[in-house]
C-alpha cells in the first residue's frame, strides 16, 4: 500500500460513525434450520476459513484493518495455521445485518468453510448466533462488542477475541474514582453500545465510591453541535467527564470539548475508541490529555508489541489499530485450536478452542474465559504529542 493510499485510508477511518456498530440497528431474522454437516475443512491438509469484514460503507476502514491483521499472521506463518494450509474466502460484511447475515450464510453453505472470523456490527453478530450454533461452525468475533454475544446469548460455537462493551467501561471506573475528587458527568451517544459502555463504567465507578454529577445521551448519528451539552457539563459542577463516542462523533466531541474551553478545566475520560486510530489523527492536538481505557495501544513497551508494530508498519505503511490486533489474535487462536483439534471440522475446532490456553499477543497475554470472551488486561492511556504525531501513551495497567 502506497503512502497516498494510507493517507486516504486514514481519512476514511475518521468518517466511521461507530467502530462498535451497536444494536441501534434492528436485528435481521436469524438463520433457519440446522444445516447438518458443514465446514469439512477441505481436502487433505487444507482448511477453509471465512473472513467476514466490512469492505464497503462507513465501517470499511475497520474491516480493512482487520483483514490486514489477519493476513499478517498468515504471512508470518507461511500461510498455515495448526500446520495446515489455509484457504481464506473474504466477503464483505457491509454496514448492516441485511448485508452481513447473508454473506456469512454463503460462507458456510456455499463455500463450506470450517470457521469464520470477523464481524464489526453487533447486530449482525447477534443475528448470526443461531445460524452458527445450528450449523456447528465456529464464529470468532473479532470486533462486535455487544455484551450479549458472550453473555445472555453465548454459544459453544461463538467466541470473541475483542471485547465486551461493558467491560471496557468497567475497567476505567475504579481509576476515575481514585483520580477524581468530586462528581463525574457521563455522556454518550444514545444507542446500545453507548448505554453498555456507560453502564459498565457507572457500576464499577460507583462501587469504588465515585459520584455521578449528571448523565446525558445524545442522539446517535445525528448530533454535530455539542455546545448545549458542553454548557450543561460546565454548569453541573462536575470535576471530570466520562464519555463514549467513536468515529466521526468522537472527532466532533473531542474537538468541541477543547474549543469550548473545557479541556483545561475538566479532565476528559473515555473508552479507547474515543481516540483510536484515524480518529486521533483527525482530532490532533485537541485530544491531548484525554485519558482512555482499552486493551491495546501501539505504545505498549514490550518486545512482542514492538515486533508486531514494526512488521505491520513495514507491510502496510501505517500503524496498527486495536482492530488489527483483534483479527491478528483470531488467527493466533485458530492456529492453536487447529493444531490441538482431532480433526478439521467445525465441531473439532470449537471444542479445541476451549483448551488453547493463553495467546501471546501484542496486547499482552490473554485467554478465553468460561463465556468465550477475552480475559485480558486493560490499560489506562493518555493522549500525548509524539514525534510529529499524537499517540495513546500507556500510563499503567488497570485492575
Amino acid at each position: 500500500m502506497g503512502v497516498l493510499s494510507a493517507v486516504l485510508r486514514s481519512l476514511r477511518r475518521t468518517a466511521t460513525i461507530s467502530g462498535l456498530a451497536a444494536g441501534a440497528l434492528a436485528l435481521s431474522g436469524c438463520a433457519g434450520s440446522s444445516l447438518g454437516q458443514t465446514g469439512s475443512g477441505g481436502p487433505g491438509d487444507e482448511v477453509r476459513l471465512g473472513l467476514l469484514v466490512p469492505l464497503s460503507g462507513v465501517y470499511a476502514p475497520l474491516g480493512e484493518d482487520m483483514r490486514d491483521g489477519f493476513q499478517l499472521y498468515l504471512d508470518q506463518h507461511g500461510g498455515k495455521l495448526g500446520g495446515r494450509t489455509v484457504r481464506v474466502t473474504t466477503v464483505d460484511e457491509g454496514e448492516t445485518p441485511q448485508t452481513g447475515v447473508p454473506a456469512a450464510q454463503k460462507l458456510v453453505t456455499q463455500d463450506r468453510v470450517t470457521a469464520v472470523v470477523g464481524v464489526v456490527n453487533s447486530a449482525t453478530a447477534l443475528g448470526l448466533r443461531d445460524f452458527f450454533h445450528e450449523s456447528k461452525v465456529p464464529l470468532l468475533v473479532a470486533n462486535a462488542g455487544a455484551d450479549a454475544i458472550t453473555g445472555d446469548r453465548r454459544s459453544p460455537y461463538v467466541w470473541r477475541t475483542s471485547f465486551a462493551n461493558g467491560k471496557v467501561g468497567a475497567a476505567l471506573g475504579p481509576a476515575v474514582a481514585e483520580e477524581v475528587d468530586g462528581g463525574v458527568y457521563l455522556i454518550t451517544a444514545d444507542y446500545a453500545a453507548g448505554r453498555e459502555m456507560v453502564g459498565g463504567f457507572r457500576r464499577a465507578f460507583e462501587a469504588a465510591g465515585g459520584k455521578v454529577a449528571g448523565e446525558k445521551y445524545t442522539p446517535f448519528g445525528k448530533t454535530q453541535d455539542y455546545q448545549p451539552y458542553l454548557s450543561a457539563i460546565r454548569s453541573s459542577g462536575a470535576e471530570a467527564v466520562y464519555s463514549f463516542y467513536a468515529g466521526a462523533e468522537a472527532v466532533n466531541f473531542v474537538k468541541q470539548y477543547r474549543q469550548f474551553g473545557l479541556a483545561d478545566e475538566i479532565p476528559l475520560y473515555g473508552t479507547g475508541f474515543l481516540t483510536e486510530g484515524g480518529v486521533l489523527d483527525a482530532q490532533g492536538a485537541a485530544a491531548v490529555g484525554v485519558k482512555t481505557s482499552l486493551h491495546y495501544s501501539t505504545e505498549l513497551d514490550t518486545p512482542r508489541n514492538k515486533e508486531f508494530v514494526d512488521a505491520y508498519r513495514a507491510e502496510y505503511k501505517e500503524l496498527p489499530t486495536v482492530y488489527s490486533v483483534q483479527a491478528y489474535d483470531a488467527a493466533a487462536a485458530l492456529d492453536k485450536a487447529i493444531a490441538r483439534a482431532g480433526g478439521t471440522g467445525g465441531e473439532d475446532i470449537a471444542k479445541a478452542l476451549g483448551g488453547i490456553g493463553a495467546i501471546d499477543s501484542p496486547r499482552g497475554p490473554w485467554s478465553f474465559d468460561a463465556d468465550h470472551d477475552a480475559r485480558q488486561k486493560y490499560y489506562l492511556r493518555e493522549v500525548r504529542a509524539g514525534d510529529g504525531s499524537f499517540v495513546n501513551a500507556v500510563v499503567r495497567e488497570l485492575g
